[in-house]
């Protein structure tokens, strides 16, 4: 047993419940944790709940087949390895699912050692994820979260830390993008080096290009002395352009050369200076767009895109807002020497259905004038209430959901037929008599919606509101 095996998740899928049983078994004696599922549409649903590092599955299934549930798997876990099990006959379907991206295939019966030796494999491709484990992995201990989007997100960046390859981070302002750069950078082998940031949209353009490749003494006026741009102070580790998009096309230019090159020239100098840096970058900003108006050079484009990351909004990873605004308080609590330690569960309630336009920014905001202004332990609903300043995602049951849709459809009828019954009945496709039953069940009087004001008609009254 080792220790990548006692934290690694396998989620095994048959529906032949002794086979389950006796895989279960060999895989937990070897350390792993086992989940199980006997269709595909319940490994989908638990695949929603928590991704684990691999999925076994019988290639015969009730419903969707193996084959079919791995296309699934890859559309939404690209990154998650998928090992088949199966007979002798569907042996070519398994080859031909391999060639499609599935991990690899074992043919039943199988031996146990095989089968381990074939799971450690495919573990070695698919790093284990900090939420498994007692406390979140050092390259990635910034980004607070459990969702599993977010955590499908960070295995494709733990895997493409360890290359080379230029990533470009796509995400709405405020989503987290360069605490996503600083985590590939810590789990690259470059992480002993600098990582700098600079946000390419906050530089005036005509300092911009000193900022970023330097400049020599008496290059331009003010220029007193020598002056080491971003790409030199970043040498051998990595430099994150946040917002890329914002880069003026003659900059573009210049920052093409010093990838295509490895080197700068910096303003004033006759001579290039050799540079070993990996470029992330970064946009909010619609690249394809500006790709098709020529504001953005492709050429630049293809060199910062080899890989791309796209952040969710923080609506899309709300099971991830309690534990993000306890952190924020925590941390914002001790720097401002307070004793400020949770928040009142209506509170908390609010923090998770509030729309958040401005994502995990405007969060940490949030908690962070509520940290200020409290004055008791515990932060009140009160004070979440004056932070937001917007209204609040109702969470409603389904029943109350079903009767706010039903009164405002109706309400929609009686206004558009002006407070005739017979044509709003007509329009709802529902006979006159059960139209008025809905009507009083919502305490609705149709000659409220005439538009001559007139009064009430005869056999049109239902309970006023």
């Amino acid at each position: 047993m080792n220790a990548a095996a006692t934290a690694a998740h396998v989620l095994l899928v048959d529906d032949d419940a002794d086979l389950l049983r006796l895989l279960g078994m060999r895989l937990a004696a070897a350390g792993y944790r086992v989940s199980s599922a006997d269709s595909a549409e319940a490994a989908m649903a638990q695949l929603v709940q928590e991704r684990p590092q691999l999925v076994i599955s019988d290639v015969q299934l009730p419903g969707d087949d193996g084959l079919a549930l791995f296309e699934r798997i890859r559309e939404r876990h690209p990154s998650l390895p998928v090992i088949l099990l199966t007979a002798h006959g569907s042996i070519p379907d398994a080859v031909d699912a391999t060639a499609r991206g599935v991990f690899s295939y074992l043919t039943k019966p199988f031996d146990g050692k095989a089968l381990l030796d074939l799971v450690a494999r495919a573990l070695a491709l698919s790093p284990v994820p900090a939420s498994n484990s007692q406390a979140p992995a050092a390259w990635r201990a910034a980004v607070v979260s459990r969702s599993a989007c977010m955590e499908e997100l960070l295995a494709e960046a733990l895997l493409v830390a360890q290359s080379g390859a230029s990533v470009l981070i796509r995400g709405e302002s405020g989503t987290g993008k360069e605490v996503l750069a600083q985590a590939i950078h810590q789990a690259s082998p470059r992480a002993a080096k600098p990582f700098v940031a600079v946000n390419c949209s906050a530089i005036p353009e005509a300092l911009l290009e000193s900022e970023l490749f330097g400049h020599v003494k008496g290059a331009f006026t003010g220029a007193l002395q020598n002056h080491r741009g971003l790409f030199q102070v970043a040498d051998g580790g990595t430099l994150f352009l946040d917002e890329i998009g914002d880069m003026p096309p003659a900059l573009q230019v210049k920052l093409l050369r010093v990838l295509q090159e490895r080197s700068v020239r910096p303003v004033g100098a006759s001579q290039p200076v050799p540079i070993d840096v990996r470029v992330l970058s970064a946009t909010h900003r619609d690249l394809d767009a500006l790709l098709a108006d020529g504001s953005f050079r492709e050429d630049l484009f293809y060199r910062l895109n080899v890989v791309t990351l796209t952040l969710p909004r923080l609506a899309e990873r709300r099971e991830d807002i309690p534990l993000l605004a306890q952190h924020f308080l925590a941390t914002l609590a001790a720097r401002q020497g307070k004793r400020v330690n949770a928040f009142a569960p209506e509170a908390l309630r609010l923090l998770a259905t509030a729309a958040w336009p401005g994502n995990v920014r405007q969060l940490h905001n949030v908690v962070e004038q509520v940290c200020a202004l409290a004055t008791t332990p515990i932060v009140p609903l009160a004070l979440v209430q004056r932070a937001l300043r917007v209204p609040s995602l109702e969470v409603l049951s389904y029943s109350e959901a079903r009767r706010r849709f039903e009164r405002d459809y109706l309400v929609g009828l009686l206004k558009l037929s002006d407070g005739n019954v017979a044509d709003a009945a007509r329009l709802a496709e529902r006979n006159r008599t059960e139209f008025y039953r809905l009507l009083q069940k919502h305490g609705l009087t149709p000659g409220r919606f005439r538009s001559d004001g007139g009064d009430v008609a005869a056999g049109d009254e239902a309970v006023a509101e």
